[in-house]
């Protein structure tokens, strides 16, 4: 049965390459038509209105509405008059092995997409916790990896709670599933597919508390087959906070470096590692995005290799002025554990994540999971679901991709007027950029003396497993900093920047 997704934009990756010469119409054809085809959509599913659907990809309605038409007529669409457009009976999953010729464009697209918890959940750096106390309350605290919290939707969160108390049978208060809610994984099984270009099933997924126990599960799993050794990007989230998860799991860990292009696959290769924790879509902290050539690589070294990739999707859903990327788990579902938390999307305090398993595994980790707690939260896991399939919960990701939007300008408007000369990079998603300091700087000197101005900074070096020598830089994060804070705690750090 489809998923019934309420609200006027339930969310689908698509990518249009305006550089390619193709014609935009067609190209919208086509990646809906193969979503159709390759079960992203199923029969039945709601497609976002033509004006939501234009907004989301820079093109005019009259575009979009023009592509509906055409696969109205082709009969992938069904449209009645007061009723969205949906996936049309009998247009769904081709059978595999079969070739269609129009579906090359589609797949060209999809293809270009996908590649183009206190301790870990939040990516914060262990030293972080480590500040010396500020003097006086702080103007601005630029700690990376913490949402807007005064945004937490509460109306929305109170009004699903209220739902599933009122409705859910007398049955499902008892001990569940330790995969978790069967309503829940079936409809983020549905919303990872569509916006995350996933091969997701919700037999493959099992529920837990965040990224922190996501990753301790599936180390577990893993290690009980043989895989013991563990690579981590560097920089990435700290020696501290993976040496605790490595240790939990009976691991130990090899760092790799992260340039430019991302994950250095080759140092990779050479550390003789057999499982990678990656961060493709936005790595954690540069702000990198992994590129094309190199998630062609990281696939071929998990399977050359017998290798795995642990997949963390921290923040993916919050994108500016670059095109979606979907998650490598859609290129190598056999060789990938994609790990997904609301932690970002609504607030830490609700600790729910997913792991999102090769199917030779999901027994493996569900058993981790019985014996690490019995189970998540059923209650909780009932009232994601509605959010998300009320349309409530792409709502809220809308409405914060505004305001961090204007945070993120605020920012950069707030360095181009104190500290011109100051370069900020990784900006296109998430929400938090960094800072390049002039190469004689040091950055740990610097974020002392910002705290004495009441301005909170992470330095690089939080991030990075080594003491190894590197150019310094700041993490700066501006989810949870107003854009007055920002421009004020800016202002007061200036000099120290310059």
């Amino acid at each position: 049965m489809a998923i019934q997704w309420a609200g006027l934009g339930p969310g689908l990756l698509i990518r249009l390459d305006r550089d390619s010469g193709q014609p935009l119409r067609s190209q919208l054809e086509a990646a809906i038509r193969g979503a159709i085809r390759e079960g992203r959509l199923a029969v039945g599913e709601r497609l976002p209105s033509s004006r939501e659907l234009a907004r989301e990809l820079g093109v005019s309605r009259g575009l979009v509405q023009e592509c509906y038409g055409q696969l109205l007529s082709e009969g992938y669409l069904d449209s009645r008059v007061g009723s969205a457009t949906r996936v049309a009976g009998g247009a769904g999953p081709v059978p595999a092995g079969t070739v269609l010729a129009d579906t090359v464009l589609a797949d060209a697209v999809l293809a270009d997409a996908v590649l183009a918890d206190r301790v870990l959940a939040d990516r914060v750096p262990a030293d972080s916790a480590r500040r010396p106390a500020a003097r006086s309350p702080l103007i601005a605290d630029f700690k990376s990896g913490v949402p807007d919290l005064a945004s937490f939707p509460r109306a929305d969160w109170a009004w699903a709670t209220q739902q599933v108390c009122r409705t859910t049978a007398s049955a499902d208060f008892d001990y569940g599933d330790p995969r978790g809610s069967s309503a829940l994984r079936q409809v983020l099984a549905g919303y990872l597919r569509r916006v995350r270009a996933s091969a997701a099933g919700a037999q493959e997924l099992v529920i837990c508390t965040g990224f922190a126990q996501g990753l301790v599960l599936v180390l577990r799993a893993l290690a009980s087959r043989g895989i013991r050794t563990v690579a981590f990007e560097d920089p990435g989230y700290g020696s501290d906070a993976i040496s605790s998860s490595v240790r939990a799991a009976g691991a130990r860990a090899v760092h790799v470096p992260v340039d430019e292009h991302g994950l250095d696959v080759a140092a990779l290769t050479a550390s003789g590692a057999r499982a990678v924790v990656a961060t493709p879509a936005h790595q954690s902290p540069t702000g990198v995005v992994l590129a094309a050539e190199r998630r062609h690589a990281l696939v071929e070294w998990a399977r050359s290799s017998d290798g795995f990739l642990i997949e963390d999707d921290y923040d993916s859903e919050f994108r500016y002025d670059r095109e979606p990327v979907g998650l490598v788990q859609g290129l190598a579902p056999d060789r990938v554990f994609a790990i997904g938390t609301v932690s970002k999307a609504l607030a830490p305090a609700v600790r729910l994540g997913w792991v999102l398993a090769p199917a030779a595994f999901t027994d493996d980790v569900a058993e981790e999971k019985l014996i690490s707690d019995r189970g998540t939260s059923g209650l909780d896991q009932l009232t994601l679901a509605l959010l998300l399939e009320s349309g409530r919960y792409d709502r809220h990701l809308r409405r914060m991709r505004a305001v961090y939007a204007r945070r993120r300008a605020a920012l950069v408007g707030a360095l181009a007027s104190h500290a011109p000369q100051a370069t900020l990079t990784g900006l296109a998603a998430g929400f938090h950029g960094v800072l390049h300091l002039p190469e004689s700087a040091d950055e740990q000197v610097i974020a002392d003396a910002a705290l004495r101005r009441s301005v909170g900074l992470d330095p690089m070096r939080s991030y990075r497993a080594t003491d190894s020598p590197a150019p310094p830089q700041l993490v700066l994060g501006f989810g949870n900093v107003s854009e007055h804070a920002i421009r004020a705690g800016i202002e007061a750090v200036a000099d120290l920047l310059r």
